[in-house]
């Protein structure tokens, strides 16, 4: 067997593949319902009804969304540019932190200059952190793969020891948790009395800054250049260790925004379980969304939904709410098949 490349597909072609790749997903997921010993139909439309059938469950959605938006959206960047960033999770905790130490008081700013600010440094902080695999891949030779992978850990551990030192709060009884970020650091809520906070309105702003950047830009163009073919770019100009380095920069700059986003817009503290694996979810919102910022924002929704709404069927279908990781699994394995017979065709010899 061998892959041969196909011309570039129509909008049909495009667009069959994905939809079959949700159809086998949905086959293969009421195979495994039914050997719970429940029914495919009544798990689903529990999942749909537990994700979007009422503005309590919509709203929860949405904000379970919204760090996968930015972590889909820092994914999204860098491997459109085949820069492998696996730490995610490391660059939102990073995000975090900062937000915590300029947002208990530190800054003595009025809310429009504060929050801003905070927002800026949180970016400069995780395009930071991932600037070092970058610079190892392009100076060295070094598998980011690898680096930003160990990263994640080494990122966790040190936030723990933060939260056993300097940032423990003083009244928190014990817990390894920081202080509540002041009110002038906390993003509003969009719906008063709800949790869905202006942390939301971020991620869509940045989705579509990035499809500007990535279709009406140089720099997107340079970066669609390297990943289609490095050495191509190489010889056509493009100096491919700068852009992606500014590719490191950019996509470490949105994964830091989810982890801002969390500690002002929602939970107001930073603790270790601040990220339930946003980082690596990020990546199946990447790939189900096609590498395309704007395809972020519904696959963000659509696995955001699968979580939010196996929660509620669990406890009405007797099904374990691991089916949601199973779903989001198998989704990502046949949509990388669906990826890969777009753009190849398979030939037996």
């Amino acid at each position: 067997m061998r892959l041969e490349a196909k011309p570039a597909p129509s909008l049909g072609v495009t667009l069959l593949f994905p939809l079959a790749a949700i159809a086998v997903t949905l086959v293969i997921i009421s195979l495994l319902v039914l050997a719970a010993g429940a029914s495919p139909f009544s798990v689903f439309y529990l999942v749909a009804k537990g994700a979007a059938g009422s503005q309590f469950a919509l709203l929860e959605t949405l904000t379970r969304a919204t760090p996968l938006i930015f972590t889909g959206l820092a994914v999204a960047v860098a491997f459109r540019a085949k820069l492998w960033n696996i730490g995610a999770e490391a660059q939102l905790y990073i995000g975090g932190v900062v937000t915590v130490v300029l947002g208990t008081g530190a800054l003595p700013l009025p809310s429009i200059i504060l929050i801003p600010l905070i927002m800026l440094a949180a970016m400069a902080a995780g395009a930071l952190l991932l600037l070092g695999p970058a610079f190892l891949k392009t100076r060295f030779g070094v598998d980011e793969v690898v680096t930003t992978l160990l990263l994640n850990f080494i990122v966790l551990l040190f936030v723990s020891m933060l939260l056993e030192g300097v940032l423990k709060d003083p009244m928190g009884l014990g817990w390894p948790q920081s202080s509540r970020v002041i009110a002038d650091a906390q993003l509003p809520r969009v719906i008063q009395g709800k949790r869905l906070h202006f942390g939301f309105i971020i991620a869509l702003v940045a989705a579509v800054a990035m499809w500007i950047v990535m279709k009406k830009t140089v720099l997107g163009y340079e970066m669609r250049a390297v990943g289609h073919n490095p050495e191509a770019a190489r010889f056509a100009g493009i100096p491919v260790n700068r852009v992606l380095m500014k590719t490191a920069l950019l996509s470490g700059g949105l994964a830091a925004l989810a982890g801002f986003s969390e500690v002002a817009g929602l939970k107001g503290n930073l603790t270790l379980d601040l990220s339930p694996g946003f980082g690596y979810t990020g990546i199946v919102v990447a790939m189900l969304a096609m590498l395309n910022p704007l395809g972020v924002i519904a696959s963000a929704i659509f696995v955001a939904g699968i979580f939010v709404g196996a929660d509620a069927m669990s406890r009405t279908a007797g099904v374990p709410s691991y089916i949601a990781q199973v779903m989001v699994a198998t989704s990502l394995l046949t949509m990388v098949v669906a990826i890969l017979l777009t753009r190849f065709k398979v030939k037996w010899r």
